[in-house]
């Protein structure tokens, strides 16, 4: 793969997955963000939880940020639930959303299996974290790149 993680997705493909994020956000307090970087070396949740510390994604008011985490050229990929939302979804979700969007990450359609995987992120939050009148968007719903 010669591309690097900030050109790995073209502009229409980044507006894509932001606006899944705002999508699933819309209905919930959770926040969601997406980070890729371009090598993970070592366990992919390590490095999904570095990038998770970096983003400060821990500092939300009911911990209940998410992350999908993507290391393209090793071809890893993670997805991490701060505890509020952990402690609310079933055992093995985050497992399921990665087969889901691995299916489609086979096929070559990353920004599919993303946005697909956003939006099941979102309706937990929606269904454990609903919208509350005096929310806020805590983090930004830019893609970010390591």
């Amino acid at each position: 793969m010669s591309k690097l993680a900030s050109t790995f997705f073209s502009k229409e493909e980044k507006q894509r997955i932001m606006q899944a994020i705002a999508d699933a956000e819309k209905a919930s307090s959770g926040e969601i963000r997406v980070h890729i970087d371009n090598k993970c070396s070592g366990e992919v949740l390590d490095c999904a939880s570095k990038a998770f510390a970096q983003l400060k994604m821990h500092k939300t008011d009911l911990r209940n940020g998410v992350l999908f985490y993507l290391a393209i050229r090793s071809k890893k990929f993670a997805i991490i639930g701060d505890v509020g939302i952990n402690q609310k979804v079933p055992e093995n979700f985050w497992d399921e959303i990665k087969e889901d969007m691995l299916q489609s990450f086979l096929k070559g359609d990353f920004v599919g299996g993303l946005a697909q995987g956003i939006i099941k992120a979102g309706q937990q939050l929606n269904e454990h974290f609903p919208h509350q009148t005096d929310d806020k968007n805590e983090l930004s719903d830019e893609i970010s790149f390591g």
